[in-house]
C-alpha cells in the first residue's frame, strides 16, 4: 500500500521511519538492450548472452548499474504517492553504492525511509534513504541516499 503524504506536516511524520516497499519488478534482455541503446553503452556483459554464458562470472548477462539507478523513479513512484504539489525536482544522490550486479532474469524492488526533511523556505527537501534488493539475495543491488524537493502548493 502507498504511503500517501498531503503536506511538508505529514512528510515530517515519518522522519526515521519506513516508507515502504516497491513490487518486485523483472529486468529482462529487453530492458536492458533498450537501455543500452538509449545510453549507447553496449558492452558485452549487459547485451552479448552468448559471449556472457561463455566469459562473464556470472554466465548470464547482466542489467547496467545506472540502469538499476534509473529504475528509481518508477520504483519510488509505487512507494510513495504526494498530493499538492506544484512541483517536484529531482535534488541529488549521496552514498550510492552498488553492492552486486543484477543479473538478467531477476527481479528487483525498493525500500525506502525518510531519513531527514528539511523545510527551505516553503520548499521541502526530502532526503530518502533506498535500497533496491534483488530476490532472493542477502546484498542488494544498489543502496543510497536519494533527494527530492517538492514544492507543495
Amino acid at each position: 500500500m502507498k504511503t500517501v503524504i498531503n503536506s511538508y506536516d505529514e512528510f515530517a511524520t515519518y522522519l526515521g521511519k519506513p516508507l515502504g516497499t516497491s513490487e518486485w519488478l523483472k529486468v529482462d534482455q529487453d530492458r536492458i538492450n533498450a537501455f543500452a541503446d538509449a545510453t549507447l553503452d553496449h558492452q558485452w556483459i549487459h547485451v552479448d548472452v552468448d559471449r556472457a554464458r561463455q566469459e562473464s562470472p556470472y554466465k548470464n548477462t547482466i542489467a547496467h548499474g545506472y540502469l538499476t539507478l534509473a529504475l528509481l523513479p518508477h520504483l519510488w513512484g509505487q512507494i510513495v504517492e504526494v498530493n499538492n504539489l506544484k512541483m517536484m525536482v529531482n535534488y541529488g544522490m549521496d552514498k550510492m553504492r552498488f553492492g552486486q550486479p543484477v543479473i538478467t532474469g531477476s527481479r528487483i524492488r525498493m525500500t525506502a525511509s525518510l531519513a531527514n526533511i528539511e523545510n527551505l523556505r516553503g520548499i521541502c527537501k526530502a532526503y530518502i534513504d533506498f535500497a533496491i534488493e534483488i530476490e532472493g539475495q542477502r546484498k542488494p543491488a544498489l543502496k543510497g541516499e536519494a533527494q527530492f524537493l517538492y514544492y507543495f502548493k
